[in-house]
């Protein structure tokens, strides 16, 4: 990417903004530590970030979001973004940056469909469920795995692959509230330190109760203030955060299967068995089987 530097004059001081010159399809997945964007910046590209895992802050244009893994933000072309990961603890995320050329020998002759639109629709925070995470994260570790390897063919695979992800964001925005312009999402500080606590000790038992105590936070409002800063209730993100851990054990050991459900917190190898299966439609020994090949 070739990189220019933009100077703004705003409200007495000096602001740094980098532009980028996109390419017309990048992704790549990794794990940072202790890291935030150094200046806003903008490109001339559509972005889809996707965190893995963890909890940070974004802003997008006049905008601030708290993400948690397993939430989805697409930025439009243009569109002033910045990373702040506050907590200073490490998180995983996927970036996807391409641009609309890449797709062009794709889209349909209909005027009334077009799948970039979602892009300019201001909604650029989206929480998905565990299918729905699952669902993205294996089309992501497909793109991935074609970007990385080049196989023959892999740029229409690639396409293909970027449609699918579109179509699936377009109808996910669909069904989204209006944007509210009034004030943004602020970031609750309390609910962020619990985050922060449940990405730290998911293995130990968590209740809702407990966590009201520790934090001295009535449970009713726990509960509604936690949905509507992370856009998941308690349970929810908490088994989330679980199953990607033992996603991860699945296929990077060898762990015995009742080994991995207790060092992800379960007290029960059936509540397990059944939560994992709601979230990725497999069971663990399926996953297992299924992605350890496929990595191996």
């Amino acid at each position: 990417m070739i990189l220019r530097f933009t100077t703004l004059h705003g409200g007495g001081r000096i602001v740094e903004l980098n532009f980028y010159e996109a390419s017309k399809f990048d992704i790549s997945r990794e794990r940072k530590y202790n890291t935030s964007m150094p200046t806003r910046h903008y490109h001339n590209g559509y972005e889809i970030f996707y965190l893995v895992s963890g909890d940070i802050s974004y802003f997008i244009e006049d905008q601030s979001y708290q993400v948690v893994g397993g939430a989805l933000l697409i930025i439009n072309m243009n569109e002033i973004h910045k990373l702040v990961n506050s907590s200073k603890e490490s998180f995983e995320r996927i970036t996807l940056l391409f641009q609309e050329e890449f797709l062009e020998d794709m889209f349909p002759y209909n005027d009334s469909f077009h799948v970039l639109s979602s892009f300019a629709s201001g909604k650029h925070f989206m929480p998905l469920n565990g299918q729905e995470q699952s669902f993205i994260e294996k089309l992501f570790d497909k793109m991935i795995a074609e970007y990385n390897k080049q196989p023959p063919g892999y740029e229409y695979y690639l396409k293909t692959l970027l449609f699918e992800l579109l179509i699936f964001i377009y109808r996910k925005s669909s069904t989204l509230p209006a944007v509210d312009h009034t004030g943004g999402n602020p970031i609750h500080k309390k609910i962020f330190d619990i985050v922060d606590y449940l990405n730290q000790n998911y293995h130990e038992t968590q209740t809702i109760q407990g966590i009201s105590s520790k934090f001295f936070i009535s449970p009713s409002y726990f509960c509604k203030t936690f949905r509507e800063n992370t856009g998941f209730t308690f349970t929810e993100y908490l088994n989330n955060v679980r199953i990607k851990e033992a996603r991860r054990l699945l296929t990077g050991s060898t762990l015995k299967i009742a080994d991995i459900a207790e060092r992800v917190g379960f007290e029960s190898m059936t509540h397990f068995g059944r939560i994992f299966k709601d979230i990725t439609s497999l069971s663990p020994l399926k996953y297992r089987q299924t992605y350890k090949a496929e990595l191996d």
